[in-house]
């Protein structure tokens, strides 16, 4: 399981499982123990988790949830500290502590408070989706060794000349 198959809807406590798509919603499955099944349609906003991301003061920079949860479990563990009925100044700096350029205009007590609540249900019940997995970084440079072109796969061809072909002009009928 990953965080693309997290959703939040709108109006309904808790988050949920994606267990799959209908002609008009999903079909989901909540995290908890009770794992109630929900069916969504045109009228409900699901978001997924992984298409969700915090504002920073950076216009054109935002920090996906995914790495905002990574940081709370290698700073705080199971316990954050801070719940949804926290004071919204404790909210604040719990957030502060966790991303320090997050945009306080943009991101509201609200917001907070559904990050924390949402921790805390998938610590509890998918903590695998918490760990960091780093991805591998790809090299954008080609490497060329100094062997002939014939012992170097990765070596540049060299551009071959062909012939042009030639244009038949038509005869003229007198």
């Amino acid at each position: 399981m990953e965080l693309k198959d997290i959703a939040a809807v709108s109006g309904k406590p808790g988050l949920f499982k994606v267990i799959k798509p209908t002609r008009g919603g999903l079909v989901l499955e909540s995290l908890d123990d009770k794992q109630q099944k929900l069916i969504t349609g045109p009228q409900n906003r699901v978001s997924l988790l992984h298409e969700i991301s915090v504002y920073t003061e950076q216009v054109d920079k935002t920090i996906p949830l995914s790495e905002i949860f990574a940081k709370i479990k290698t700073e705080f563990g199971d316990d954050p500290g801070v719940d949804a009925k926290s004071e919204p100044e404790e909210l604040k700096s719990f957030l502060a502590h966790i991303v320090p350029d997050y945009d306080r205009d943009k991101v509201y007590v609200s917001d907070m408070k559904k990050m924390v609540s949402w921790y805390v249900i998938i610590f509890k019940n998918a903590p695998e989706l918490l760990e960091v997995t780093k991805q591998p970084e790809v090299s954008t440079e080609s490497k060329v060794d100094d062997k002939p072109d014939s012992e170097n796969p990765k070596a540049p061809k060299k551009p071959t000349t062909a012939k042009k072909p030639t244009k038949k002009t038509p005869k003229k009928a007198n």
